[in-house]
């Protein structure tokens, strides 16, 4: 055997196996015609020490640890040695007794591979489970009923006990059905498999019962000789065996497919009616009373398995029910719409197909926690479902976003619709004593003009979805042209993605003039994105894109790195200056904010002045209590707060009076048209009237000429910033600047063009 290679030696082993079964075939049918009865014994002896051979080539082939290989290997064996005991009569030698020491090899077969089987479960389950153990109890139930019925002549006797010899010849075939009923229960277990040839395991194990209820009869009665067409069966059920084996445990082969459905109920089906049979048989002639016990068995077992499996089964419908429901809304999810749609669309009726989203959502979840983020989303399904019609669908996709697909609508009907579905979601919703109004973006793809199939319908209804967020028109139907803008978009969030870990996101410098002195004490940091491609990317081109997708946080955290590092080189440089960052109302909800600036300015050996936080006035009024806490924790530590584009909003100023703000950034919008209109002049010299007397600086944005600058001088503003004096310049450029500004033109910024320095008036 060890000079045996696996591989090798399956292939020309079968082939022998297949010639000695083969001649075991034709050596029956060739006796009448003079040739010996030993040739057909002999074949068969071969040919079951090369199935035990096939067998423990496979045993070495899956190596050591392993103990199913091993079990049908020693069966197998076991077997060919006992028949060969038997061989021996052949010879001329004393024909053995019944039952003889070469019985025992045909009774340990079975056991061994009950073993094996045992093995194979334990494997798979590490444990016995009930369907394996409640099949097989009632498949041996109902095959012992029907066996003490076939075998109850052989049991007979004059009123003593059976003999040894039909004890033994009983057990045979006995032995035989309960394995049939084990790999039956154990082919219809859930999770379990045994091979993907099992089939032939189960026919080896039958052909074995026919052979051995045949030799039960013909050993207690006219006796059995070895070389008749009765020892093929054994031959073939044995070869049936090892061909499993080999197919079990091959490498390669694919994994059986373990019975489902109705096929799981087989066993106690055969049982049930096995079962009956002997019942009616019993009532009309008489049969042992064993027969009439393990038959009533069967059927109480079976009845038992049945009603387990049809609770088995309703639990599996209601499952799939609950597969195909979205667990926070109750409404149908993705799977189901993509199973109930191509049903719907199939009849040809138009349709329309909304994709929403809500906007800003990723904000409720971080301000007032996911609770009431899943209460809202609760909310909003009940509001949608109030809007539909009777053969409408709606389903939630998964996160903030729904799909509803309009029976019978043209785009018309489909824009109305999606008007209504807003207005409806228009009304505040209560979370937690909070009245919180949200908007929501839609996308209508029409059918059958814009798709036939739900994919393609989903894909551009997502993108006219995309397209009215950024628009923020509210809905948008989808045309041809929103293809590219939708590839463009999915292809720049990816490049975004990237851009954050590669290093492409760079910052720009403008600074921030002391309108009084011309001197330059901070720097507003901008971000800027050098695409490998596309060259220099403006915010415009990717802002916007960041914050729909989630990824403003993560871009801002880059930003404030970057900055606080260019800050500390030029404190180490010797010329130290605040740096200003921009922080979207997505990327202040993080609770953990002030802390994490906390440690970033301590690993730089930065003083907190060194950093200043530039809000909007939209995060400020959105959600007060949290803002509150979020900037006081910051100004706690040292870090000045200003808002930025002020006066651009159409909220109430009481948040100067109640958050900690330090600075008030005016927007450009007020400046630009300062010069040339007196009420806007009048409206910017009141605003700054209004911070100073807050206790609040003032910087003007978008300073663009002399006049602007020597104009917001003379009102008292604090600082300005704008092209006048320098667009937003690398850090490299910065530097430059900043070394060959000269005491002369910070004069001539101060005073307007004039060399007399400038007394600013009272305002």
């Amino acid at each position: 055997m060890s000079a045996l290679h696996p591989r090798r030696a399956h292939a020309w082993l079968l082939w022998l196996l297949g010639t000695l079964v083969a001649c075991a075939v034709v050596a029956p049918l060739l006796t009448g015609l003079g040739l010996p009865v030993a040739v057909g014994a002999v074949a068969n002896v071969l040919a079951q020490w090369v199935t035990a051979v096939v067998c423990w080539v496979e045993v070495r082939r899956v190596g050591r640890g392993r103990y199913l290989e091993p079990l049908v290997a020693a069966a197998v064996t076991v077997f060919a040695a006992g028949y060969t005991g038997h061989l021996v009569t052949l010879g001329g030698a004393p024909a053995l007794p019944f039952p003889s020491l070469a019985d025992a090899g045909h009774l340990l077969v079975n056991p061994l591979i009950l073993a094996a089987l045992f093995v194979l479960v334990y494997r798979q389950l590490r444990t016995l489970s009930w369907a394996v153990t409640l099949d097989s109890a009632v498949g041996v139930f109902g095959a012992a009923a029907v066996l003490s019925v076939v075998l109850g002549p052989v049991l007979q006797t004059d009123g003593g006990m059976p003999s040894v010899a039909a004890l033994v010849a009983v057990a045979y075939p006995s032995w035989d059905l309960t394995m049939m009923a084990v790999v039956a229960g154990i082919a219809a277990a859930r999770g379990l498999t045994v091979g993907r040839n099992w089939n032939l395991l189960i026919l080896g194990l039958f052909i074995f019962t026919i052979t051995d209820t045949l030799f039960a009869f013909r050993v207690t009665g006219p006796g059995f000789t070895i070389g008749t067409p009765l020892d093929l069966g054994w031959t073939v059920g044995l070869a049936l065996i090892a061909v499993w084996l080999r197919s079990y445990t091959l490498p390669s082969s694919e994994p059986g497919r373990p019975v489902r459905g109705a096929w799981a109920m087989v066993v106690p089906s055969i049982a049930t009616g096995c079962g009956l049979v002997v019942l009616v048989t019993a009532s009309r002639i008489d049969v042992p009373i064993t027969a009439v016990l393990l038959a009533s068995l069967a059927l109480v077992g079976a009845s038992i398995r049945t009603a387990l499996a049809f609770r088995e089964l309703g639990r599996m419908v209601n499952l799939r029910a609950q597969s195909r429901t979205d667990d926070l809304t109750g409404l149908p999810n993705r799977r189901s719409l993509y199973a109930d749609v191509p049903g719907l669309l199939a009849g040809g009726h138009r349709r329309a197909l909304l994709v929403l989203d809500l906007d800003r959502f990723k904000e409720v979840n971080d301000s007032l926690g996911h609770d009431a983020g899943d209460r809202l989303l609760v909310q909003v399904g009940e509001r949608l479902t109030a809007q539909l019609g009777p053969n409408d669908l709606l389903a939630r996709l998964g996160g903030d976003e729904f799909a509803i697909l309009l029976d019978g609508a043209e785009a018309a009907d489909a824009e109305t619709a999606a008007v209504t579905v807003l207005d409806a979601l228009a009304v505040p919703f209560t979370l937690a004593g909070i009245a919180l109004t949200t908007t929501a973006s839609i996308g209508i793809a029409l059918y059958p003009a814009q798709g036939e199939d739900l994919t393609v319908l989903l894909r551009k209804a997502d993108m006219a979805m995309y397209k009215a967020k950024s628009a923020r028109t509210g809905h948008h139907v989808y045309r041809s042209v929103d293809d590219s803008h939708g590839d463009t978009r999915l292809r720049t969030l990816e490049e975004l993605r990237n851009a954050l870990t590669e290093n492409e996101l760079v910052l720009h410098f403008q600074p921030k003039i002391e309108l009084a002195t011309g001197a330059v004490q901070g720097v507003e940091a901008l971000v800027r994105w050098q695409h490998p491609t596309r060259g220099l990317l403006y915010p415009d081109a990717f802002l916007e894109l960041a914050e729909e997708s989630g990824l403003m946080p993560d871009l801002t955290q880059v930003v404030l790195a970057q900055a606080l590092d260019q800050a500390a080189r030029w404190q180490a440089q010797g010329t130290p200056l605040s740096v200003a960052v921009n922080f979207s109302g997505s990327s202040l909800v993080d609770e953990n904010l002030p802390e994490r600036i906390g440690a970033m300015l301590l690993v730089r050996a930065l003083p907190a002045s060194a950093l200043q936080v530039e809000v909007t006035e939209d995060f400020l009024m959105a959600d007060r209590a949290r803002a509150h806490d979020i900037l006081s924790r910051l100004r706690l530590r040292g870090v000045r707060i200003a808002v930025d584009d002020f006066g651009t909003g159409y909220s109430s100023l009481a948040y100067l009076r109640d958050l900690p703000i330090d600075q008030l950034k005016l927007d450009r919008s007020f400046v630009s048209p300062m010069t040339n209109d007196p009420r806007a002049a009048a409206l910017v010299s009141s605003t700054v009237i209004l911070a100073h007397s807050l206790g609040l600086s003032m910087v003007a944005e978008g300073i663009e000429d002399a006049e602007a600058y020597a104009a917001l001088a003379r009102f008292g503003c604090d600082q300005g910033q704008g092209y006048y004096m320098s667009r937003p310049v690398p850090a490299v450029d910065f530097d430059v600047w900043l070394t060959q500004r000269h005491p002369e033109a910070q004069a001539l910024w101060c005073d307007g063009g004039d060399a007399v320095p400038l007394t600013l008036p009272a305002v």
